[in-house]
């Protein structure tokens, strides 16, 4: 391969210009051009196609920077109709006439689903990246046990549900143990925990914090690193009894309560909280109004303002709970150690698959007890069910304990590996030496995106490759 192809799709993680930069390494070691699409699939349906050389001369360009978050390329939630032919064909000529001999695809389950009509034209490969860490199956086939019957209520016009596994559970046999962006959004959230308790404690209040999670719970359970006393996840329907009681005991012993509750959490008959609003983000989904503030009105219902107002700590108990969201905060800013180093483990892989020639595969990130953690890949046909869906990783069921509310002795182990060094020195460092650099105070922000705009190609009237470039590869 000469020239490759790589966009970011889907929401922004903090790890993407760590997987966009090992991929240009990686790149420049075997001198193969790469082109960065800006916004990712979108300018593919754009005719002049937007894109940045991002190793001119086989050396990366000084924006692409592994320890910014987001993405220098830009991000958007288009994807590709796989029934979208015409569509489909003129992307393809487009990359063609670019010259483009693979393509790497840097986002989740919804671009793992985008890139599949077009790894039938050219070489594509997934890099993957998700905060939720959402994006992988706990065992090999998981994909297998989904059903689906009609439904005329249902997006599609079917309702999908797992049926019951029978598969022994070992955290070795999970096809892409952990995401990049997952770590930091847990660091973030977990940080944002500690500095809600102390408010709590001090105010003697119940706490409610929001955590990003619609079909997961991984992030809220990763949050118990910062010590909240109750953790819930979509994938426990909420009872409410015994969660007001355990919440009345607590408070009682301690005089506050932190809870953290991801954003999809559910009630006893299978309802999102915070599904309360008609209209659907770009990908369709049902926008949350918010599960922290339909859990709030539960406990304010259900605990009653003679619960505070006779221990004289509050006037009501809708002054003594509160609910924070941490919101896209968990999505934004500087990638820890542990995402920086494996989304650049992992953008590089895609490159050797490519050459390799693996087409309609996924690097992954594997673990097991003997080597730690280690790349692979892994057909993307793997994540789909029978019908080519792909759903959701959802947590497994021995990672949580229903009666207790917190993660249980396997989901600790799980975590373990991951945030073991997590962090390094050099995330402290960055924080004392930019955060509070005197010349932040006068200087005004700078964006990358200046200087990327600087940079950016089109289809229209773009040279191709040059001869004496052509002469360099031959040297």
């Amino acid at each position: 391969m000469k020239r490759i192809g790589i966009l970011t799709a889907g929401g922004d993680t903090p790890a993407l210009n760590a997987t966009i930069h090992g991929a240009v390494v990686r790149a420049n070691q075997c001198n193969i051009e790469v082109y960065g699409f800006i916004k990712g699939f979108s300018s593919l349906f754009n005719r002049r196609v937007p894109h940045v050389p991002l190793n001119p001369l086989f050396t990366s360009i000084p924006e692409l920077d592994p320890t910014r978050g987001g993405t220098l390329l830009g991000a958007s939630r288009d994807y590709i109709d796989p029934e979208d032919q015409p569509a489909i064909g003129e992307i393809a000529d487009r990359l063609h006439r670019l010259r483009i001999d693979g393509l790497i695809c840097v986002g989740g389950d919804g671009t793992l689903s985008g890139m599949i009509p077009l790894a039938e034209h050219l070489p594509t490969v997934l890099a993957p990246k998700t905060i939720d860490n959402d994006l992988g199956l706990n065992y090999p086939g998981e994909p297998d046990e989904w059903e689906r019957s009609p439904c005329s209520l249902a997006q599609g016009g079917y309702r999908y549900a797992r049926k019951r596994s029978h598969v022994a559970f070992d955290p070795e046999q999970m096809v892409n143990y952990v995401t990049p962006g997952f770590a930091t959004a847990v660091f973030v959230s977990a940080m944002g925990v500690q500095r809600i308790r102390t408010t709590a404690e001090s105010h003697r209040r119940i706490a409610i914090i929001e955590v990003m999670g619609r079909r997961s719970g991984y992030i809220a359970l990763g949050a118990a690193y910062g010590q909240p006393d109750i953790v819930l996840v979509p994938e426990q329907p909420l009872d409410v009894a015994p969660l007001v009681e355990r919440v009345r005991e607590i408070y009682d012993l301690q005089k506050n309560v932190v809870i953290v509750c991801a954003e999809g959490v559910m009630d006893e008959h299978g309802r999102e909280l915070g599904a309360e609003s008609s209209s659907t983000d770009p990908a369709g989904n049902v926008i949350l109004s918010g599960a922290a503030e339909a859990l709030r009105r539960i406990l304010v219902e259900r605990l009653g303002d003679d619960y505070f107002t006779s221990k004289r700590r509050n006037e009501s108990a809708r002054a003594a709970i509160f609910t924070r969201k941490v919101g896209h905060t968990q999505r934004g800013g500087r990638p820890i150690l542990f995402d920086r180093f494996h989304a650049a483990q992992l953008g590089g892989h895609a490159v050797s698959l490519l050459l390799e020639g693996r087409m309609n595969c996924a690097a992954i990130l594997q673990w097991d007890r003997e080597c730690g953690f280690h790349l692979d890949g892994v057909n993307a046909n793997d994540f789909r069910d029978r019908w080519g869906l792909i759903h959701a990783r959802q947590l497994h069921a021995t990672f949580y304990d229903p009666v207790g509310m917190r993660p249980s002795p396997v989901g600790i182990d799980y975590l373990a590996p991951i945030f073991a060094g997590a962090i390094g020195a050099d995330d402290v460092e960055a924080i004392r030496h930019t955060l509070f650099d005197p010349g932040n105070l006068s200087r005004p922000y700078h964006s990358v995106n200046i200087d990327v705009g600087k940079r950016i190609r089109f289809l229209d009237g773009m040279p191709t490759r040059t001869p004496a470039l052509d002469r360099l590869r031959c040297a």
